[in-house]
């Protein structure tokens, strides 16, 4: 995996200041890959239930991850009970590594 500890903890600690202990975070796509070079961070956040505010949870989530990453780009996928299935959501859950 191609982020720091640092960078994971401050993920983790973001996510559940944000959305609550029960949430998880996925690592996906090609930083989970020692081999490959450079890429986005690309993360899905997992939650149990619906947020009151997906929008603003979404909006601070991202502000937040970006500057605990020094900047970097970040893809960030929120995925609810009541989200549309989607290819993306598909391959991060199979793919992806818990932070």
């Amino acid at each position: 995996m191609r982020l720091s500890p640092r960078h994971q903890e401050a993920i983790v600690r973001a996510v559940a200041d944000l959305c609550g202990p029960r949430a998880r975070v996925l690592l996906f796509g090609s930083r989970t890959d020692d081999s490959q070079r450079g890429g986005d961070v690309d993360l899905l956040v997992t939650l149990p239930e619906e947020p009151a505010d997906r929008a603003r949870i979404e909006r601070a989530l991202y502000g937040r991850i970006v500057r605990a990453l020094d900047g970097r780009s970040v893809d960030l996928l929120l995925l609810t009970p009541s989200s549309p299935s989607q290819e993306i959501h598909k391959h991060a859950l199979a793919t992806g590594v818990p932070l």
